[in-house]
């Protein structure tokens, strides 16, 4: 389909993570013409930018042709942290711009794979399927799970030059992925092995408390976004728009609300620690 749509090879979009991996396996497997492409986030762990540089020289190694997508806001390159001042308000669970603007890019106009399952999360067993083709108008957007669907054909001929996309491992469970990962001695991303049960992101909304480590592991990445909500404060004063009454008054201030930790400042905190059965502060 890629190459009858568009007449260019599938594009196997990595991210690093797991899943990602055992998508760029299966069609590697699979015999079909494909290349690989890698958004550039700009707030990627190290760990993942070297694994991504290492999977991209064996894969042109083996001639497999692999790009690294920089991501552009209103034409110009920007980075998570210009980003942010741009839009004035920090990346939160609902408003997740830093998705569409530094990951979803890519892929315009080509028939792409992505490592999106169903066990992720509720939405996406909602929303998503085995096969996707998109629109510019979303109630054109079209869905198939089953190979059967009398509608098949259909898309198997068209010509729209959208972006379609194919997720072959929608129906996986996290054991299916892992199992495979193992029995197939598949190479991942370090960052599991130091235990995140995610890759994506450092201090990506969606990963909740755990952005407290991930931090702890990274500080530089908190320095980058204190600085960032520093210079996004400065475009919202120079606009005359003051939040100081909602407790942004700084970029600390700010951090803390995004953290989404409800700490009063100066307020003492107590925690139980379980292994000694004490509580301190």
């Amino acid at each position: 389909m890629a190459l009858n749509h568009y007449g260019k090879p599938l594009l196997v979009t990595d991210s690093g993570g797991k899943d990602s991996a055992v998508c760029r396996e299966l069609v590697r497997r699979s015999g079909v013409p494909y290349e690989i492409i890698h958004n550039l986030t700009t707030a990627d762990a190290p760990q993942t930018i070297l694994y991504i540089r290492e999977r991209f020289r064996v894969a042109e190694a083996a001639g497999i042709p692999c790009e690294i997508q920089y991501p552009y806001y209103k034409g110009k390159r920007v980075t998570m942290w210009s980003l942010i001042p741009q839009k004035k308000i920090p990346p939160t669970r609902l408003a997740r711009y830093c998705c569409e603007v530094l990951k979803e890019g890519s892929g315009v106009g080509r028939f792409i794979t992505t490592g999106v399952r169903w066990a992720e999360s509720r939405k996406r067993k909602a929303g998503r399927g085995i096969y996707e083709a998109f629109d510019r108008d979303q109630t054109k957007k079209l869905i198939l799970n089953n190979d059967n669907d009398n509608r098949r054909q259909l898309f198997e001929s068209c010509r729209v030059r959208s972006k379609h996309i194919c997720n072959p491992i929608v129906d996986w469970s996290d054991r299916d992925v892992w199992d495979y990962i193992q029995s197939e001695k598949i190479p991942i991303n370090p960052l599991y092995e130091m235990g995140f049960y995610r890759v994506g992101c450092i201090g990506c909304p969606m990963a909740g408390k755990h952005r407290y480590r991930e931090f702890a592991l990274f500080p530089t990445y908190e320095r980058a976004y204190k600085r960032a909500f520093e210079k996004m404060l400065l475009v919202q004063k120079l606009e005359g728009k003051d939040d100081s009454t909602g407790g942004w008054v700084d970029a600390e201030s700010v951090f803390r609300w995004w953290m989404e930790d409800d700490t009063i400042p100066g307020q003492y905190k107590l925690q139980f620690n379980e292994e000694t059965n004490e509580v301190y502060y």
